[in-house]
């Protein structure tokens, strides 16, 4: 039997469909809009005639109303959220198709957008949810031979079409007919543009791999190390939207924890999550998070400002203790430390109650047999039971003094009280006292916070966060061994950790894969090394920086980084206005002014300053487009049309801590990269 003809087989035929599923959705926003009135116009007569009839109504007749009462504002909040998914739809109604054949019948075509669409005249879905079983079809297969599971057995059949659009703002600009799915702008511009076999047979194999993450259901801890530019950030939320769906009876948005380095990549993500339709995720910041564990007892340094010290002078003790406390081998010593406290800290002696001897071989015992409670919450419980023995021998009830007597005289076998008392003997046991500086008056330096942590947690004990069913933790690079350490004992619910290695801001304190398996040797280790985000020049440019044998960019091309010499500081930002002026005019959306330091950022920005233009600082809450002035530090994690870094001199770059912020600064570039200095252009890039 022949097969039908494909339905909207052209460009201009699915530009005519776009349009009539836009005029149904319109009607539908219409309906919902209808409804929501009657809801609400019900509502206010109910109320009213309870407010007038009351004083004849029984308690029945009270609960009965105020049920229906209920009722109907909650179905009045779903009409709400359902215009709320409409609207979204008006804008994109779907993003990619595909024709699947059952039978002889020819194919369905199969709409896929961020939510479900029903056309309630003639009871068929027009528009499919990204999440729904059919929709797997699109994901995890090519053109052919496919099956899907479905609630009555799997589904087999052939996939005859596979095509992706791109539709903003209810207007088509492209589509494209690929064997995979892509899901990254970059990625689908290209291929639309490129009728190349090669580029799309590159294309499919980083499809096929990027699936295969977000969809992976039984990873307890997944680490995706991926090197910059592979779309990191874009997995690990379309993970997160997958699980949110797969896993909707038992987990929802508000269960799932992001830990971001900042605010504005934050405000950055919960822009790209929307867009899979997910409401917003809870995010907070590793210091956000030490400030709820410390309770506020101390005033400590942030990781922020660790780097800005890097940054503006070389202190080889302090990089000294911040290298020391990164190590694995930190961890470990801590972890024995603690051993050795539990063996030789608790002196015990008989304790005399009254005429009563408890001797200290009994105190011993018990202090041991709650091995499994924290080392200081420990004395309490032992305290009851030398209560007890004292009770028994003497026959007779204790007075308060004697209570008193006991709950003060066991802690007082051990050696110190406090944390922090152990945290700085740790020191003096590891023969190396000088790598801890506290003294009170100056805040407790960034290195050290989790230690201490990681301290309290073993000694007092410390509430997980039960209600966490997902933690994803991004820039994975930038925290250490004990960091991760105290995330297991805070957190024991699935986990998903991505980073790249080579994008540290501070290289004295890197985590790879490698060491954070170490804590998590149950992790399914996934590494990426196709760089798509930016052109195969900025690639190769960054490279010479800091370069990754494994890096495979993708054919991508575009011009040369520029790198341009001038004879003051005032030429120098005299050029850059004149590259933002381009830039204005270019047609590009974004450009990322990226500074080493802060202050060097603050200058620029005052010389630039006007509309759209935008300084991005660690208080910033919000990321915006059009021109943006910045660090390397706060903007890891984004990504521009184009980049500029000025004062890329030998003066401004020298040190360790300097390449890994240049390197960080010129893999931000998509398109355009540009450096400017003044004076001798910096070694990292003389070579």
């Amino acid at each position: 039997m022949q097969e039908l003809p494909v339905m909207n087989a052209t460009e201009q035929q699915e530009r005519e469909y776009l349009e009539e599923i836009k005029e149904k959705l319109t009607l539908a926003v219409k309906r919902v809009d209808d409804a929501v009135r009657q809801y609400s116009t019900e509502l206010r007569q109910k109320k009213q005639y309870i407010h007038e009839h009351q004083s004849g109504m029984d308690d029945a007749d009270m609960v009965a109303a105020e049920q229906s009462i209920n009722r109907m504002a909650y179905t009045g909040e779903g009409a709400v959220a359902r215009k709320r998914r409409l609207l979204k739809l008006v804008q994109s109604p779907y993003f990619g198709r595909i024709d699947f054949d059952t039978s002889k019948q020819g194919s369905t075509p199969v709409y896929i957008g961020v939510h479900s669409f029903l056309d309630e005249q003639q009871r068929q879905n027009l528009i499919y949810d990204w999440r729904a079983p059919i929709s797997s079809l699109f994901y995890d297969f090519e053109l052919g031979d496919a099956s899907y599971a479905s609630p009555t057995g799997p589904v087999q059949g052939r996939i005859a079409l596979k095509r992706q659009y791109r539709i903003r703002d209810g207007r088509m600009e492209f589509m494209l007919d690929s064997d995979v799915n892509i899901h990254d702008d970059v990625l689908q511009r290209e291929l639309a543009k490129s009728s190349d076999d090669k580029m799309k047979n590159i294309v499919a194999t980083i499809q096929r791999d990027q699936n295969a993450v977000i969809r992976n259901e039984d990873a307890s801890v997944m680490v995706i190390q991926g090197v910059a530019g592979s779309g990191k950030t874009s997995i690990a939320l379309h993970r997160i939207a997958f699980l949110l769906y797969r896993f909707r009876d038992t987990i929802r948005a508000q269960d799932i924890l992001i830990i971001s380095p900042n605010k504005v990549f934050a405000d950055y993500i919960s822009n790209v999550l929307p867009e899979l339709g997910e409401e917003h995720i809870p995010e907070l910041g590793m210091e956000e998070l030490a400030a709820d564990l410390l309770q506020g007892q101390y005033q400590f340094q942030t990781f922020f400002e660790q780097v800005s010290a890097l940054l503006e002078k070389h202190d080889a003790a302090f990089i000294e203790r911040i290298r020391f406390k990164s190590s694995a081998e930190f961890l470990t010593q801590l972890n024995q430390y603690l051993l050795h406290v539990e063996n030789n800290y608790f002196s015990v002696a008989d304790l005399r109650v009254g005429r009563t001897v408890v001797p200290g071989v009994f105190i011993q015992q018990k202090f041991k047999a709650y091995h499994r409670v924290p080392l200081l919450k420990r004395f309490g419980q032992v305290a009851n039971d030398v209560r007890a023995y004292v009770r028994d021998k003497a026959d007779r009830k204790l007075t308060g003094g004697e209570k008193a007597a006991i709950g003060e005289g066991i802690p007082r076998m051990f050696r110190y009280a406090t944390v922090l008392e152990f945290y700085r003997d740790f020191y003096r046991w590891v023969g190396r006292p000088e790598l801890f500086r506290f003294d009170g008056q100056r805040p407790l330096e960034y290195a050290d916070v989790f230690a201490l942590i990681y301290l309290r947690i073993r000694m007092e004990g410390l509430t997980a966060y039960e209600h966490v069913k997902h933690l994803l933790v991004d820039e994975m690079q930038d925290y250490t061994p004990v960091q991760y350490a105290v995330l297991s004992r805070l957190f024991h619910c699935r986990k998903t950790i991505l980073g790249d290695v080579s994008q540290t801001v501070n290289p004295y304190s890197a985590s790879s894969a490698e060491t954070i398996e170490r804590v998590f040797p149950q992790a399914d280790v996934v590494k990426l090394y196709r760089s798509y985000r930016s052109t195969v020049e900025i690639t190769a440019f960054a490279q010479r920086i800091s370069p990754n044998p494994h890096i495979m960019p993708l054919e991508r091309h575009g011009p040369e980084p520029a790198v341009t010499r001038y004879g003051s500081p005032a030429e120098e930002l005299q050029a850059i206005q004149a590259l933002v002026t381009a830039f204005r005019n270019s047609g590009n959306h974004s450009l990322g002014i990226i500074c080493k330091t802060l202050r060097q950022a603050a200058q620029v920005h005052e010389a630039l300053q006007g509309p759209g233009v935008h300084l991005l600082t660690e208080e910033s809450t919000a990321f915006k487009e059009g021109v943006i002035i910045t660090t390397a530090h706060l903007a890891k994690g984004l990504e521009f049309d184009e980049v500029i870094v000025p004062m890329a001199s030998a003066r401004n770059y020298h040190t360790e801590v300097d390449k890994s912020m240049l390197y960080v600064a010129c893999t931000r570039a998509m398109h355009r990269l540009t450096l400017t200095y003044t004076g001798e252009l910096t070694g990292f890039l003389s070579a």
